[in-house]
């Protein structure tokens, strides 16, 4: 209940809270696109590309203001989003080398530029940028929620005027282009949304940690949901729940940054959709697996007790159980699968011996007639 109270009344709590949940909305609603895709490795890529923009903004404007960094993030995220492309459209090079190049290049310069130039200055000014490699959650003033808000809408708002041009993108961009939709342009623009996405979250998570924030919500939704507009909702709704939970534990507790445990808890909600989503959770997969062999073991051993039934002209004739386990042999025995027949009636016994009841007979031809047998 305390923690409640400050999560309303604190400034501190309240404002940290509110910046990780927009970041957990946009980035989530917009990383749908980059999973559906499987284009995941983008998100790790603009975040690595967009740390020498900081380091240039600073070095050009000696500034140290949120949005003059995140202007210079931007900038250099997106372009390094047109190397990619321009890489993989002019060279044989794949997305994921594309991504990796550019990746690497450009966080290696932006290293190059914070220790050989920034860290050399006389003043005192440059502490503190390296805080956006790992983020920094607590220094969120609500200045800065006002401009993650604020550009964040912006990107959700053009997310929903293109909402059929993104998915033709995301699902058959061939297709679309036969329609005469201009699908590079409609590529930049999306990415360009991931790019505001992402560098909205650097001061929160940091370039290291904000691939996770892009690509974990929209893996845990796509476990619930086979629908685009859900897994859009479900994303945002996670990225959010991540955020506030984040928040939450890590002002309860001394010395626990807000960015990584914010990335613990998108992690475990991941954890409990890929175990406990009833789409495609290993749970529900392996109950599903268990069922269905239950049932090809049933029908397996009606089958082998209508083959015998039928070289007697006695339908009725009951045949011992040691006869149907030789015939089940390597399948586990028939006692189980004899006794599941029995109880849908397909089967009766009498001691040791077992026959099939009338409407048992009639399961057992219609499978062979499906069968072709």
């Amino acid at each position: 209940m305390e923690l409640l109270h400050n999560l309303f009344f604190d400034y501190t709590l309240r404002t940290v809270a509110q910046g990780s949940a927009t970041l957990g909305i946009v980035s989530g609603a917009l990383g749908t696109y980059a999973v559906l895709r499987k284009q995941s490795l983008l998100g790790d890529a603009i975040s690595h590309a967009a740390w020498p923009g900081i380091a240039l903004a600073f070095l050009l404007t000696g500034s140290k203001a949120p949005l003059v960094l995140v202007l210079g993030a931007a900038a250099a995220g997106w372009i390094g989003t047109l190397f990619v492309m321009g890489i993989v459209n002019t060279t044989r090079l794949k997305d994921d080398s594309a991504l990796g190049l550019v990746l690497s290049v450009f966080f290696g310069f932006g290293l190059v530029l914070l220790t050989a130039f920034i860290q050399k200055m006389p003043n005192a000014n440059q502490a503190g940028l390296d805080k956006f490699l790992f983020g920094q959650a607590a220094a969120l003033v609500e200045r800065d929620v006002k401009t993650m808000g604020s550009l964040g809408i912006i990107a959700l708002l053009i997310m929903m005027v293109f909402w059929k041009d993104f998915k033709l993108l995301s699902f058959d961009p061939d297709f679309g282009a036969s329609l005469g939709f201009r699908m590079r342009w409609l590529d930049v623009l999306l990415t360009t949304l991931i790019v505001i996405a992402i560098v909205l979250g650097l001061q929160t998570v940091g370039v290291v940690l904000m691939s996770a924030m892009v690509v974990a919500p929209a893996a845990a939704a796509r476990q619930w949901t086979d629908r685009l507009g859900v897994m859009v909702l479900l994303s945002a709704l996670f990225g959010a729940v991540a955020g506030v939970s984040g928040a939450l534990i890590s002002s309860s507790t001394a010395r626990i940054p807000t960015g990584p445990t914010i990335v613990l808890c998108i992690s475990a909600i991941v954890l409990i959709s890929m175990t406990l989503a009833p789409n495609r959770g290993l749970i529900w997969n392996w109950i599903r697996h268990q069922r269905n062999r239950r049932q090809l073991r049933v029908e397996m051993v009606l089958d082998d007790l209508y083959a015998l039934t039928l070289q007697h002209e006695d339908l009725e004739h009951r045949h011992s159980v040691r006869v149907l386990n030789a015939m089940s042999a390597g399948r586990g025995g028939a006692k189980r699968s004899l006794e599941e027949l029995e109880a849908r009636s397909w089967a009766h016994r009498v001691g040791t011996e077992w026959a099939l009841t009338p409407k048992g007979l009639a399961e057992a031809k219609r499978l062979a007639e499906m069968r072709g047998n």
